[in-house]
């Protein structure tokens, strides 16, 4: 059968004789070249008769072999579903079944007229660039103060976009009963690098629905020739989980009462990692209406759950919108919408609110290594002819498809993710999910923090979980980012279950390392660690050491060493992390969420009191939350007891102690002395300073100073000297110990 096509091309690399080369692939003789059949005002056409249902096209300048071709990946390739006449661009393999727009303005232009109707506080209109040019993007749906609403769209190679919601019927183009009255296009503007890439359109009040539901309609450059798809931007999902459309999301109703917050200093971090669904879904004590929602965990934190025991910041895993909830959350389909199963855009700024108004800090985690595979409306949305996925992807990884970090236009999306969520939830900083640069340019990560830091948020918590862990992400120390330590982690579960974890074996090797910080690994200042022994990514400690051999089953020597893993967690140099329910001791697989709360009561376990007791001897004392390059040459850390010292201060023993604030510059003198052995050792202590060191707790009890508690300087357990030295201390098998220097005894 014979067909006739009229082939568009714009010609903007100026070929003098500008000739299409046909061909097809199944050896039969479709293979000609063709010249132009005439000109128009977008460039030159061919009229070509072809008896195949598909075929390949170039251009070249001239005929023969010998012309200037185009680019060879610029190949494109033609089916008849596209019609009978087709328009096509130099430098792009794209085919067009409809004419392409021409832009008509530069974004820049559409944000100074427009600049007074944005919204100061609260809202956050997108305008990062890394490419250093500052082009504004405006991008996703948003609310201007004269109740109008801005659509923006990033798209550098559709031929035409619409806008199509619940405010014109849904129509456009795709609709089944098209009305071409009532279709809303989009014009075209120049965007990122002063190129035609974004669409952007008004609607006025008179027009809009509450809520405003709507999807952005493509013709051309998607892989599809046309297709509908979510914005990328949009703050929420509707609740139409077959058509997943975009709904405006005004955050600016919310009445925020944290202005006087600060955000802590990275060394004042005690983190509580929790899942929103996990923290409170069977909780006896939590409405089943609210069980593992925000609003969940924002009754917990009314209630004071976190500042009793002692943590400073929460750590919420993914709240992104993911296509199917499994629990985890760390396959996201969009960056900025919150998860719909969780609750609204405003529970989560309540969360938020009522942790800032308790004292916590707020973080959250993202994932910006890989996506979902199940749903993705940035899959396959730029056919930018860079392979699988399109312009957004670049390869996979074992949780997903690989998002394309590093590349300009995938940055801005993720930086602007992380700018929405600090200006309009108030967040005080992310964690970040698989950062080694296996799966994410480290790019991006530098750009993130060099951004915030100079003029965004300079006070922003960042934390990337970069296991093996990489030096660039130290940045100038003091303000890189704090890393998931893999150091620490591998290490105390070798110690704990006594056998080799992860490479790591039961030897003192790396002991020093691990808690100063593991400087001589990758850190260069305490900034840049976060110490844990539990994880959503790891097996708690109980259930790792039953692991480890018959002699660790029973469920004393399970208890003690938890207890003796939080210890090391929360008194090494770094940041502490512990994972909900770790607090009770409680024995898990990884990648659990679930907490039989009924179990548990904080008024009767002896393992949550102790563990509340650790954590707030961190919390009040400043000599256990050490910031420094170095504190071993600043004076205000020394070690005690280690393996490499002589025989009778630790000498070839698994135990490890060291005093912090030797100088006095903090008014506290701290002791740690912690042992990791299956017996006795007994051991010199050099205090330093003479005096009274008072025992604040070890593995079984803790009980501070009044006013935090009652313990009485006096008692037989505290170690008096007069030189500063004490002969004979024995650290009895997994047990660990802090002191306080206190002056004479009385």
């Amino acid at each position: 059968m014979r067909h006739k096509i009229k082939i568009h091309y714009d010609n903007q690399n100026e070929f003098r004789n500008p000739v299409m080369w046909v061909w097809v692939t199944d050896g039969a003789t479709l293979e000609r070249e063709v010249e132009p059949a005439g000109k128009d005002d977008f460039g030159v056409y061919y009229d070509l008769n072809y008896n195949r249902s598909n075929f390949s096209f170039l251009f070249k300048d001239g005929k023969g072999e010998k012309a200037a071709w185009e680019d060879k990946n610029l190949a494109r390739k033609f089916h008849l579903h596209l019609g009978n006449e087709v328009w096509t661009m130099a430098n792009r393999h794209n085919i067009y079944n409809v004419l392409p727009a021409s832009s008509r303005d530069s974004i820049q232009n559409i944000y100074q007229k427009l600049e007074e109707l944005f919204y100061e506080d609260n809202y956050y209109v997108p305008d990062t660039d890394v490419s250093g040019l500052g082009i504004p993007s405006l991008l996703g749906g948003n609310i201007l103060k004269d109740g109008s609403l801005l659509f923006s769209f990033f798209h550098p190679l559709a031929a035409r976009v619409y806008l199509t919601g619940n405010f014109n019927n849904w129509q456009c183009p795709g609709h089944p009963a098209p009305e071409a009255e009532q279709f809303i296009e989009m014009d075209l503007y120049r965007g990122f690098y002063h190129q035609p890439n974004i669409w952007l359109t008004r609607l006025k009040p008179e027009v809009l629905l509450d809520p405003v539901e709507y999807k952005f309609y493509i013709q051309g450059g998607a892989v599809e020739s046309e297709k509908f798809t979510v914005d990328p931007y949009t703050r929420l999902y509707s609740d139409d989980y077959k058509n997943r459309n975009a709904v405006i999301v005004n955050p600016t109703k919310f009445a925020w009462t944290d202005q006087d917050w600060q955000t802590p200093h990275i060394e004042d971090l005690i983190i509580y990692e929790l899942n929103i669904y996990g923290f409170t879904d069977n909780d006896p004590d939590i409405p089943d209406e609210i069980q593992g929602t925000f609003k969940g965990v924002t009754r917990r934190i009314k209630e004071g759950y976190f500042n009793q025991l002692g943590v400073t910041a929460l750590e919420l895993m993914p709240t992104s919108e993911v296509p199917m909830q499994r629990g985890l959350g760390y396959e996201p389909c969009t960056y900025m919408a919150v998860e719909k199963n969780f609750g609204t855009p405003d529970d989560l700024r309540e969360l938020v609110n009522e942790a800032h108004r308790q004292g916590l800090a707020v973080i959250i985690d993202q994932v910006f290594s890989h996506t979902s595979n199940d749903f993705n409306p940035l899959w396959d949305l730029i056919d930018d002819n860079s392979g699988k996925g399109g312009l957004y992807f670049r390869g996979e990884t074992m949780w997903g498809n690989k998002v394309a970090t590093g590349k300009d236009e995938v940055d801005n999306m993720l930086i602007d993710s992380c700018k929405l969520f600090i200006k309009e939830y108030h967040v005080d900083g992310f964690r970040f999910d698989a950062t080694h640069s296996y799966f994410l340019n480290h790019k991006l990560l530098h750009r993130l923090a060099n951004e915030m830091h100079d003029d965004f948020k300079p006070d922003v918590i960042l934390i990337a979980e970069n296991l093996p862990n990489e030096k660039d992400l130290n940045l100038d120390g003091f303000n890189g980012y704090a890393q998931w330590c893999n150091v620490f982690h591998d290490k105390i579960k070798a110690l704990l279950r006594e056998g080799e974890y992860e490479g790591e074996d039961y030897s003192t090797e790396n002991i020093g390392s691990m808690f100063y910080f593991s400087k001589n690994e990758f850190a260069a200042h305490t900034n840049n660690v976060v110490n844990f022994c539990e994880s959503h990514d790891e097996n708690s400690v109980q259930f790792e050491v039953g692991t480890g051999g018959k002699h660790l089953q029973p469920p004393e020597i399970k208890d003690r060493k938890a207890r003796l893993g939080l210890m090391a967690t929360m008194l090494a140099l770094g940041q502490p992390m512990i994972y909900m329910g770790q607090e009770y001791g409680i024995e898990r697989e990884r990648n659990r969420i679930k907490v039989s709360w009924r179990k548990y009561s904080e008024e009767t376990n002896d393992f949550y009191n102790w563990a509340r007791g650790l954590i707030n001897l961190r919390r009040r004392y400043k000599a256990l939350r050490l910031s420094s390059f170095d504190p071993i040459k600043e004076g205000i850390f020394s070690w005690v007891i280690t393996p490499w010292f002589n025989e009778n201060k630790g000498g070839k023993q698994k135990v490890i102690g060291w005093r912090t604030d030797d100088t006095g510059e903090l008014g506290e003198k701290l002791l740690i002395l912690l042992n990791f052995a299956r017996d006795n050792v007994k051991v010199d202590l050099d205090l330093n300073t003479p005096g009274n060191w008072v025992k604040l707790g070890d593995i079984n009890d803790i009980n501070d100073l009044p006013p935090a508690g009652n313990k009485n300087p006096g008692d037989s357990d505290s170690l008096l000297t007069e030189n500063g030295k004490f002969k004979g201390f024995v650290l009895p098998p997994y047990s660990g110990f802090v002191y306080k220097h206190h002056g004479k005894r009385g």
